[in-house]
């Protein structure tokens, strides 16, 4: 297992988490092959993705059936710009790369939205830390595990 997925993995065993850190057998950089390889709907994956909101990161667990509303975040959040972060800027804040970024393991505590929808499933899939990783986990779980608060992200 890469590092990355094997601290993830650490930190959910110290947070009590339900499930363990899984090993895909191809890479999942995206909410529809990871829904794929585990035979889920992609509304069931939590994509964990981090965005640039006036030089601070924000991460927002959504839903892989949404795009996320920049726009809408701004408002509700009073930021002046929420943005897509770039890859060095995900490294930075998360330790961790597009693609496999999972919502705790971070190297700081990162501001965190959870968006309520996948509050439908009974099981939703987040990222390990690594693109071939992902755990299990459920909508509750994620705000314990996170410290996040839930939000509608989504236009």
């Amino acid at each position: 297992m890469h590092s990355s997925a094997r601290h993830v993995a650490e930190v959910l065993r110290s947070l009590d988490a339900a499930g363990e850190v899984r090993e895909l057998p191809e890479a999942a950089p995206t909410a529809a092959a990871a829904a794929a390889q585990l035979g889920c709907e992609v509304g069931a994956i939590a994509n964990s993705l981090i965005f640039n909101a006036d030089g601070a990161p924000l991460l927002i667990l959504t839903s892989g059936a949404h795009r996320v509303d920049t726009a809408r975040i701004a408002d509700q959040l009073t930021f002046a710009s929420v943005r897509r972060a770039d890859p060095d800027f995900v490294r930075s804040a998360t330790g961790q790369v597009i693609g496999g970024v999972a919502p705790v393991g971070h190297p700081a505590p990162i501001r965190t939205l959870v968006d309520m929808w996948l509050d439908k499933y009974e099981v939703v899939w987040a990222a390990g830390g690594h693109q071939h990783t992902v755990f299990p986990t459920s909508y509750a779980e994620l705000l314990r595990l996170t410290g996040g608060e839930p939000a509608e992200v989504a236009a």
